[in-house]
């Protein structure tokens, strides 16, 4: 996949799979990479950046698997910047399957 595609949802995957659950660095790194490869290095650049915007708070929890993993939760802001990102997404993608339709020819989509 087209790293430049990547870069760009990124962000939105990030805040989309912490909506229904509150979720630490390697998890998102690894239920994203079920979709499209990503560097791990990739994701927690994004998490900082974002903790620091306000779109998460942190906190840790112990792990039977090691030291404590810092959680990352969507904040009330961070919910409005996920709304506001899936709708622009959804028009985005319409928008371009639209035009792949009309200059491919292509009636399936």
């Amino acid at each position: 996949m087209n790293v430049q595609f990547k870069k760009g949802v990124l962000e939105l995957c990030v805040l989309v799979l912490t909506a229904k659950k509150d979720r630490y660095g390697y998890e998102l790194v690894n239920r994203i990479t079920e979709k499209f490869q990503i560097a791990e290095g990739t994701v927690y650049p994004l998490l900082r950046r974002l903790t620091q915007e306000g779109y998460f708070t942190t906190y840790l929890q112990e792990s039977q698997e090691g030291p404590p993993r810092k959680y990352y939760k969507l904040s009330k802001q961070g919910w409005m910047m996920m709304t506001e990102l899936v709708v622009e997404w959804r028009q985005f993608t319409t928008a371009v399957d639209e035009i792949i339709r009309e200059a491919l020819g292509d009636d399936e989509g």
